[in-house]
């Protein structure tokens, strides 16, 4: 474990927590308008913020500190007692003693704790969500309730709790005023594990008291000099936890940790956040490399908190109709059999059932960038008012989509349905898997070749300088979750897309580095450009703590960190 500490004592305990809302707006394009049916009339997005509520079952948050309850409003006098914290610095879990002295006697008074809150901003539209940034608020909880002595003086033990990092004002509070102040400065720590292990080793980063500003809420991840991904820890109050994998050379290399807005700020101790300067720590990679298959880590699995869903409109649907629709499982990949069961249809004969999609892209984003799209899903026999039959989703854009039940121009009833990333396999002339997701690459320039991304032949071995390809499915099209940033042996290289593809990514990249394995690692990414926001920090980056600390958990996106591993040969 490494403690992080700063060498100047408290500063500035009357400024409090830095805070502030970041969520202006400034549209620079105009996609397209919403609606039922495929459409593409053109209009400008008017967005509406949403402060987004974390998840309840986020794993591992730790609770409001102390008593967890809210302090009632107060004031504070221009001058008061000072309290004598002991000591006035120190990481979580550091002992900690506040007493006061000169205050009235045998008095009942309430010590305070100053924390904050922080979040994600989003603007949920019928046809996608826009990232508008993050946004904090500072409020006070209760420590604990003293009673002075005869001589007007108090005690109180305790120890640093979880929370966010930087100077945290105490008060003791008598009849709605502050009678004494004091402060506590909660520093960081980092900590690696393991701290050995071949190539490919899960290394778990986990970085302490981050704190509820846009200076303080950001840290970068470098692996070796080279920017890993960013990691947040809005939703877990301060405390973020991320892995990356074990690249390079056998032998010592260096995992920092540090403030970032996206990326490192290089001289923090010279800024007014000198306690947000970080770490590193020594990782050895050990000889006994294998390959390892690809694999997806999929983010916590916890309840929306937001109920809007991209491509659901309830107007949509006929207001006469009283029929429902569900499906046997509200998520899968593309091509996936689900049942569908509609009972309350007026009628028997036939209904049509189509996927609501959308097609355009975020490159040529000045008028028209994308319109709704209907793609047909087949008909469905109706018997006493019910429909059960099953669908295979189509192979598609990712995301949220709409499954509808349609008479006529009439939707008599809708089911959303998420779509999941998912690997390519690819195959031999037998029909075995020989890779998934890797392959050569094909720039032959013909129909076929481009309509699998010019991918190759499936394997997981190549030459020095040879092209690499990487096979997606089920990308999706919002600003959450278009694009997914790629790492190669954890040095960020760019970003993929998959919007105008319909979903299909495949990332093209040199196999370079020495003889040997080589890890690349695709992590969720905040796409804030086309249509772009003001103040929409930490875009355009791996986002490596995504799993925990990402808005589009609250709106039910299950965007996931996807993991492959080459051996380069000579």
């Amino acid at each position: 474990m490494k403690s992080i500490r700063t060498s100047q004592r408290l500063r500035a305990l009357l400024t409090g927590v830095i805070a502030g809302a970041l969520v202006p707006l400034m549209l620079t394009a105009s996609p397209t308008g919403a609606g039922a049916a495929p459409t593409s009339t053109s209009t400008t997005i008017t967005s509406t913020p949403i402060t987004l509520t974390a998840p309840s079952n986020l794993p591992g948050v730790a609770p409001l500190p102390f008593t967890g309850t809210t302090a009632p409003a107060f004031s504070t006098p221009a001058t008061m007692s000072n309290l004598t914290v002991t000591p006035d610095q120190g990481v979580s879990g550091t002992p900690m003693t506040i007493s006061g002295s000169g205050l009235p006697a045998n008095a009942s008074l309430t010590l305070t704790w100053s924390t904050s809150s922080a979040t994600w901003v989003a603007d949920v539209e019928p046809n996608t969500v826009n990232y508008l940034g993050t946004s904090y608020a500072n409020f006070t909880v209760v420590m604990a309730t003293v009673t002075t002595s005869a001589s007007g003086s108090f005690t109180f033990a305790t120890t640093a709790p979880a929370d966010f990092g930087g100077v945290h004002n105490i008060y003791a509070v008598a009849n709605g005023a502050a009678v004494a102040h004091g402060g506590f400065e909660l520093l960081r720590i980092l900590t690696v594990s393991p701290t050995s292990g071949p190539v490919g080793t899960p290394i778990t980063i986990t970085y302490t008291s981050m704190g509820a500003s846009l200076y303080t809420g950001g840290a970068s991840v470098l692996w070796d000099n080279h920017y890993a991904g960013e990691m947040m820890a809005n939703w877990t109050r301060g405390t973020a936890t991320v892995t990356i994998r074990a690249a390079g050379a056998v032998g010592t290399h260096y995992i920092q940790v540090g403030n970032a807005i996206s990326y490192m700020y290089l001289n923090v101790v010279q800024s007014p956040i000198p306690y947000t300067n970080g770490g590193t720590v020594k990782f050895t990679v050990t000889k006994n490399s294998t390959l390892i298959k690809p694999y997806i880590t999929w983010p916590a699995n916890v309840t929306p908190t937001v109920n809007e869903v991209t491509t659901l409109s309830a107007s949509a649907v006929d207001p006469s109709s009283t029929a429902v629709a569900t499906l046997s499982q509200s998520s899968g990949p593309v091509l996936s059999t689900v049942d569908l069961k509609v009972t309350g249809l007026s009628s028997n004969g036939s209904d049509n059932l189509v996927w609501s999609t959308v097609v355009g892209n975020r490159v040529n984003c000045a008028s028209t960038c994308w319109s709704f799209s209907s793609v047909p899903l087949g008909t469905a026999t109706v018997t006493n008012g019910t429909i059960a039959q099953p669908i295979t989703i189509p192979d598609n854009l990712g995301g949220w989509h709409v499954v509808q039940v349609m008479n006529g121009n009439n939707i008599e009833a809708q089911v959303p349905f998420y779509v999941k990333e998912s690997i390519v396999p690819f195959l031999n002339q037998a029909g075995q898997v020989v890779s998934e997701g890797v392959a050569t690459a094909n720039d032959a320039a013909t129909p076929a070749a481009i309509a699998v991304g010019q991918a190759g032949t499936g394997t997981y071995t190549f030459q020095q300088g040879q092209e690499v390809t990487i096979s997606i499915k089920g990308v999706g099209w919002t600003q959450l979750d278009n694009t997914l940033g790629v790492d190669y042996d954890n040095s960020y290289i760019g970003y993929g897309c998959g919007f105008n593809s319909n979903g299909y990514m495949v990332v093209h990249l040199k196999a370079t580095g020495a003889v040997g394995y080589h890890v690349i690692d695709l992590y969720p990414m905040l796409y804030s450009l086309s249509p772009s926001f003001a103040s929409t920090p930490y875009g355009m980056v791996p986002v490596l703590s995504a799993g925990r600390d990402y808005p589009g958990l609250a709106l039910g996106y299950q965007v996931p960190s996807i993991h492959f591993m080459i051996k380069v040969v000579k």
